[in-house]
């Protein structure tokens, strides 16, 4: 536990302290963000802020990772490394997508296809490392079974090992490529995507602490099931310390912001997400915990989709927080309210988790 509350302090302090001297460095290279132009009005005010805040969220959640197992003195888990791995991997991504908007004085990055080639390689790697590096016990970070609140029957290597393979890594990829663009969405208004991911991974927190205390690994105390999750409490560390980093990140990113994610944190965010739910086998069950990342990416489907079959829109705009801007809802408003949301999703989440086990 000790180490959990070390990851989360220790990224808390990194991601308040630096993000001012990030500020800094950023305003004085005048790397400020773009503002697409069919957007609400409100935000022509937003332009020329900083961005590329997710490399203060990553940096605070590798330093408080890093302290965390040097405190504990051990190294970590092949679990950890791959979560950071993809979290890291997709920032990077994203840092290039937020560069090139800079370097070329626009409101678009990278083309389409780099984005694709980019988030494909870290996905596809991340997919195939996950099913390597069995412990004492022969169980792998990942496996190849789809999961809800644990593994299912489900198992996408019934038609053999390269097949299987290879329907784990589309699965995987298809989670990783749905997480980071959810995440990518709710990034509109100010502190909006920070404080949601601050209830979803502070939710993460306590499924790993669960696993770990449940664990097959170790002496079950309680409960006629156990998880078969490799390192729950290298997860649950990972997991404290994207905690912390967010909650640091939004004293600078709420209302009126002061720098943005960008698309450095919000796809960083997203692969630690998805990578969060296939190393604790809850891919599912992260749908509902992320219940509010769900819902705007729905309503922009639906916006989509409707429009192109009717010529009509069923929202103002999309997505959904910007619907809401336009029928007169304040930004503060609009961020709280949602924030609530992501909360009670959060708790939905984990009443459905803890549930299982006490009727199991």
């Amino acid at each position: 536990m000790i180490a959990i509350l070390l990851s989360s302090g220790v990224a808390l302090l990194v991601a308040l302290f630096g993000t001012p001297l990030f500020i800094r460095f950023l305003v004085h290279r005048n790397y400020g963000q773009f503002v697409r132009q069919d957007g609400p009005t409100a935000h022509f005010t937003k332009r020329g802020t900083p961005t590329m805040g997710g490399v203060v969220i990553i940096a605070a959640t590798l330093v408080g990772v890093a302290a965390s197992m040097l405190v504990s003195e051990r190294l970590p888990s092949a679990s950890a490394l791959l979560a950071l791995y993809l979290m890291t991997g997709l920032g990077l991504v994203g840092f290039l997508d937020d560069f090139t908007k800079i370097r070329k004085q626009r409101s678009l990055g990278l083309t389409a296809r780099a984005k694709i080639v980019g988030q494909g390689f870290v996905g596809i790697s991340f997919a195939v490392l996950a099913l390597q590096f069995p412990n004492d016990s022969n169980r792998t970070p990942a496996s190849t079974k789809i999961s809800f609140l644990r593994d299912t029957n489900i198992d996408l290597a019934f038609a053999g090992t390269t097949i299987g393979l290879i329907l784990f890594v589309i699965w995987a990829n298809f989670l990783i490529t749905a997480w980071s663009n959810a995440v990518n969405l709710t990034d509109g208004l100010d502190g909006l995507a920070t404080g949601t991911s601050l209830a979803v991974f502070g939710a993460y927190v306590l499924v790993g602490i669960w696993q770990l205390n449940q664990s097959c690994q170790r002496f079950v105390a309680a409960g006629p099931r156990c998880y078969e999750v490799r390192d729950p409490q290298d997860l649950a560390i990972v997991a404290a310390a994207v905690v912390g980093a967010c909650l640091g990140f939004l004293w600078w990113n709420a209302s009126p912001a002061k720098i943005f994610m960008g698309d450095t944190g919000s796809l960083a965010l997203g692969g630690a997400l998805a990578g969060l739910s296939i190393l604790s086998r809850t891919e599912i069950l992260a749908a509902i915990i992320g219940g509010l990342f769900v819902i705007i990416v729905l309503s922009d489907i639906i916006q989509i989709g409707f429009f192109k079959m009717t010529r009509r829109r069923v929202f103002k705009m999309a997505p959904l927080h910007h619907h809401f801007e336009l029928s007169g809802w304040g930004e503060v408003t609009i961020v709280i309210r949602f924030w609530l949301i992501a909360g009670l999703f959060a708790a939905l989440g984990m009443g459905i988790f803890y549930a299982e086990w006490v009727v199991s």
